[in-house]
């Protein structure tokens, strides 16, 4: 008998998938490697060290809460280091290492775990993490350190090495306003150039639009995101501060600011779009994008925090469902009743 035959049969399916799960985690690791790099030379070993209790906190909640048998697999498609890296991309770069790591921890725990692991949680697992952090320490998650380029790259706040449920040093009092919070508290808007580059005071990984731009032009070429998504939020926020801003100039920030400033394009990239937690219809991203947009300009300027990201898209996380349900398209062909 031949060993190469010309006839090869296969049992079904024939079809061969090109997109898995750790393809598209290690598409989004790309992409976000280059404004990972740029806050790293904006803000130095700090944020390295917070990036990585953050991964860290998120991995081994992985590990431990995992089933054995599934242990491998899960550990394999990378999307509990993601998380952790996400997560560490929103938070001030001179945060505690240990808020890092328990954020960490929060976010792949009650963001993941608990539904059931990847692809069965409701809300995104990162801004979950952020938003336990942001309501249970506050101040480190409100303090921000100013963008010292790279001849600081080895400085280390004296924050980050705070001990675990004690004070910070009060000797860290770097601390700088945000754009946001220029603008909300101040009236003073930042240059545009500044938001596009990066050189800026805030999250870790919100700094540089242009870098998270590209990443994100990236990931809609290789089929990772639904484009819809950023796209309407970027549009109805555009809309809704422009309109804001044509009633008063002076108070309220124009399009341009809102979509370039704090983690409008971190959020609405690499966060609304996650598959698992925004809506899977056509009809329903749009009307999800829509949400967030309106939300985010709608937190920012009434809200007590500059910011509203992090809300927006956990709140639309939990109309998903609904989202999906009504948006359903239309079944061909109808009912046939017994008497017709």
């Amino acid at each position: 008998m031949a060993k190469d035959p010309k006839l090869l049969l296969q049992a079904s399916p024939m079809l061969r998938q090109g997109m898995t799960t750790p393809t598209a985690m290690f598409d989004v690791w790309i992409a976000l490697a280059p404004a990972t790099l740029a806050a790293l030379w904006f803000f130095g070993l700090s944020a390295l060290l917070v990036l990585l209790a953050s991964i860290i906190g998120a991995v081994l909640t992985e590990w431990v809460f995992t089933a054995e048998e599934k242990r491998g697999v899960a550990m394999r498609d990378n999307s509990a280091a993601l998380t952790g890296l996400l997560l560490g991309l929103t938070l001030p770069p001179g945060l505690p290492l240990w808020m890092a790591f328990i954020g960490g921890m929060v976010a792949t725990g009650m963001g993941k775990v608990i539904w059931g692991g990847l692809g069965t949680n409701l809300f995104n697992p990162a801004l979950l993490g952020r938003a336990f952090l942001l309501a249970t320490f506050p101040i480190a998650m409100t303090t921000w350190a100013p963008s010292a380029g790279p001849v600081d790259f080895f400085t280390v706040h004296a924050s980050n090495l705070a001990m675990p449920f004690m004070q910070a040093p009060p000797t860290d009092a770097l601390s700088a306003a945000t754009p946001l919070g220029q603008m909300k508290f101040e009236q003073s808007s930042t240059p545009f150039m500044q938001l596009l580059i990066g050189n800026t005071s805030g999250s870790i990984g919100e700094t540089s639009g242009l870098l998270l731009i590209l990443g994100g032009l990236f990931l809609w070429l290789r089929r990772d995101i639904d484009w819809r998504i950023p796209a309407a939020i970027f549009i109805s926020a555009a809309l809704f501060s422009g309109v804001l801003y044509m009633v008063d100039s002076v108070r309220y920030p124009g399009p341009i600011f809102t979509l370039f400033s704090g983690g409008m394009l971190l959020g609405a990239i690499y966060m609304a779009t996650d598959p698992v937690t925004s809506p899977v219809t056509p009809k329903g991203a749009i009307i999800f994008g829509i949400g967030i947009g309106l939300l985010v300009v709608l937190i920012r300027v009434y809200g007590g925090f500059p910011e509203g990201m992090m809300y927006a898209v956990l709140l639309m996380n939990a109309a998903t469902p609904l989202i999906d349900r009504k948006t359903q398209p239309r079944v061909f062909g109808r009912e046939v009743k017994k008497h017709e």
